[in-house]
């Protein structure tokens, strides 16, 4: 059923029909588990994506981090995906260097090295159980917003003249009335281009080739990185005999479009890595350049970005779907809060999602983009300061543990209110509670109060939770003192 309000809003009001809750503009990871979130929480949720069904995703990503797995976990899925592929401790750096993941605090102290459309597979088999609307070969053409909801305009995405972004002028229009709507289609984001947002930033590195290959001698350490200051290699692998091979040759500079040839991969990989491992033909190949870019407000009214349209980075670090689908986990749950009117103050939840998410956007951007230059270090003396660098990185505990954390996005945490007590904003471990773990206690998507038995925080303090709270005790009787976990697992109040 679609809406006859007016493309241009003209004919809402307080109480206008809306086809949707929520709106969602792509399918990818974070769109799947925003998705899925909103529908899990009893809201109307449409999907819209210009890809047919039937199209996987030919993916970049492969990596899966250890706070991603918590999110997942939350969810039902992380043991299901822990079977799709192997699971990494150790990071070997360029040179010697290497960084050691087992000591992470977490339940999945490691990388988990797999395709993107297997965490996709997962959130969509998710998101349909959970009453997900999904619009395929659809796109978005044109948003209006108004202060009661958004109005989306929708075209069949390649038909009539309508171009895979959305932008072609052809085809039957469908107008789609929801409260909110939230983009999360990539890095050519029509949302963010109807909203009027600048994407300020470069290009860092441009022809960067992958390749997922057969190697007939692989390296006895993978994943493996190094560069010579004319190219660099890194090698990961799958699991299932195939390696992901991603590199950079500086003398071959070509369009995204260019083909790929097999030769230039094992090229590449001699120059950097000193060897092609016995390299078969490739089953997939592709060609990208890199930016880094921010939009500068993840929110304008009742529309949000989230993913890649807010945020373009390096590959390097493998953090980009991670911070995507950590986007998603941050804002679903404020957004449902919202739509069922268990906000207190509805505009300033709404408006914490970018601040919370913004500053953590721009750390990444900061870090790939150090890991970048450094993985492209010319000179001699570059190249000694890079190993230099990667080597104390890997070896001094404390700033071991910081970058883990940052890469891994277990140390990620939030800003607190001034006076708040210093857990506040933190990401809360899988705690051994009386009721069990308590991430499996997160998969009823709702607060958790961790109490000591008998004891009870008073109500304002509860309070501070919209919706439903889970009440939860130690394990450990002796174990004092009171924590309030949100449904993203991050500490909103806690008491000594």
């Amino acid at each position: 059923m679609t809406s006859t309000a007016a493309i241009d809003g003209s004919s809402t009001g307080t109480g206008t029909h809306a086809d949707a809750d929520v709106v969602v503009v792509g399918a990818g990871p974070t769109g799947l588990l925003l998705a899925g979130d909103l529908a899990g929480a009893g809201l109307r949720v449409t999907l819209v994506e210009r890809r047919p069904r039937t199209t996987g995703n030919l993916t970049r990503a492969f990596a899966v981090h250890a706070r991603t797995l918590e999110l997942l976990d939350a969810r039902g899925l992380a043991d299901e995906l822990l079977g799709t592929g192997p699971t990494l401790t150790r990071l070997r750096l360029f040179g010697n260097a290497s960084l050691d993941l087992s000591g992470l605090r977490s339940r999945f102290p490691f990388l988990l090295v797999t395709p993107q459309y297997e965490v996709e597979r997962l959130l969509e088999r998710r998101a349909v159980a959970a009453g997900v609307e999904f619009r395929h070969e659809t796109a978005l053409r044109a948003l209006r917003r108004d202060v009661d909801g958004v109005t989306a305009e929708l075209v069949p995405a390649g038909h009539g003249g309508a171009r895979g972004d959305g932008s072609g002028t052809g085809g039957a229009a469908v107008r789609l009335r929801a409260r909110y709507l939230v983009g999360a289609d990539g890095v050519r984001s029509t949302v963010r281009e109807q909203l009027g947002l600048p994407f300020p930033g470069r290009s860092v590195i441009r022809s960067v080739v992958l390749a997922d290959v057969r190697l007939a001698e692989p390296p006895r350490d993978v994943p493996i990185v190094n560069g010579t200051g004319d190219a660099f290699a890194f090698i990961a692998p799958f699991g299932d005999g195939w390696y992901r091979v991603m590199g950079w040759d500086r003398h071959r500079q070509a369009p995204d479009g260019a083909p790929v040839d097999p030769d230039e991969v094992r090229g590449i990989v001699r120059r950097a890595l000193g060897s092609d491992f016995g390299m078969g033909e490739a089953r997939w190949t592709s060609r990208f350049h890199s930016d880094e870019r921010q939009v500068p407000a993840y929110r304008v009214g009742r529309v949000l970005l989230a993913g890649d349209a807010a945020h373009v980075h390096s590959p390097a670090g493998g953090q980009g779907m991670n911070t995507g689908l950590q986007d998603a986990a941050n804002l679903s749950w404020k957004l449902a809060a919202v739509l069922r009117g268990d906000a207190g103050d509805p505009e300033a939840l709404l408006d914490s999602y970018h601040a919370e998410r913004h500053p953590v956007g721009a750390a990444v951007l900061r870090s790939s983009g150090a890991i970048i230059r450094l993985s492209t270090a010319r000179t001699p003396l570059r190249r000694a300061a890079r190993a230099a660098v990667f080597r104390l990185v890997g070896t001094a505990g404390p700033l071991s543990a910081r970058v883990t954390g940052m890469i891994s996005g277990i140390g990620v945490s939030y800003a607190a209110a001034c006076g708040a007590h210093h857990l506040t904003g933190r990401r809360a471990p899988d705690l051994s509670l009386a009721e069990g773990r308590l991430y499996e206690l997160l998969r009823e998507s709702a607060f958790v109060l961790v109490a000591s038995r008998g004891t009870e925080p008073s109500a304002p303090e509860i309070a501070t939770a919209p919706g439903e709270v889970i009440r939860a005790t130690w394990a450990n009787a002796d174990r004092h003192g009171a924590l309030l976990v949100r449904p993203d697992g991050y500490i909103a109040w806690a008491r000594d």
